[in-house]
């Protein structure tokens, strides 16, 4: 697992925790990301704070296709190693076991832009190193805003085949939902609770289709009844 990596190398750094390391001034990397670059869509809490900064300065060093590769690779790390974002949020993490991390993450991403080296560095320096599964979402929430693509998350008690999301796609392509010239992102998330049926999200709409929603209009229509 890629949290046990994280921690061997924090733990080989540990012993230089004495002569720490980074001599240089925090960096600011909100600094580099001048008001002059706006972003297509708002994202919110600290995280989101980052998300924007790590945006404009992408845009600004041109390095935006870079930068999203490296943050999905980073979204890739977090969802095979659930323990990843224990291991980020540790309290106990000294200057040395941060900057081994960021060492680390770095090499696992293959980050060889240094927008992104430098954004990882400054989270480390903050203490902001657990806001990165938070960040990595909300940045892909501007790059597709940025890309002109609408995200459509199609939920079902299983898994949906391709044939019937590229149904859905379609449908929901052509409908007023999506304008024109946006392109569809389609995820299908898979919960069983809601029974059967679906539930479609596009945007900030959402469309409730279930099994579940219907019983319980039913149980609630029932209960008024009675």
């Amino acid at each position: 697992m890629f949290s046990r990596q994280v921690i061997r190398a924090a733990r080989v750094a540990a012993p230089q925790r004495a002569l720490a390391l980074r001599a240089a001034p925090v960096r600011s990397f909100a600094a580099a990301a001048t008001p002059e670059v706006k972003p297509p869509v708002s994202v919110f809490g600290v995280d989101g704070t980052y998300a924007t900064a790590l945006y404009t300065a992408a845009v600004k060093t041109s390095s935006l296709d870079t930068a999203a590769d490296a943050l999905n690779k980073l979204g890739a790390l977090l969802e095979k190693d659930p323990k990843l974002a224990s291991v980020l949020n540790a309290p106990t993490l000294a200057e040395a076991d941060k900057k081994a991390i960021v060492d680390e993450l770095t090499k696992q991403i293959n980050a060889k832009d240094e927008t992104v080296k430098n954004f990882l560095a400054t989270l480390a320096e903050n203490n902001r190193l657990g806001l990165i599964p938070g960040v990595v979402e909300k940045f892909s929430t501007i790059i597709s805003a940025a890309r002109g693509e609408v995200e459509l998350t199609v939920t079902s008690a299983q898994a949906l085949d391709k044939r019937t999301l590229n149904r859905l796609e379609t449908a929901v392509a052509k409908s007023a939902y999506v304008g024109q010239g946006k392109k569809l992102k389609v995820t299908n998330e898979v919960n069983p609770d809601i029974v059967g049926g679906l539930v479609v999200e596009i945007g900030d709409r959402t469309i409730d289709l279930s099994v579940s929603s219907r019983i319980a209009k039913m149980n609630k229509l029932l209960t008024d009844t009675l």
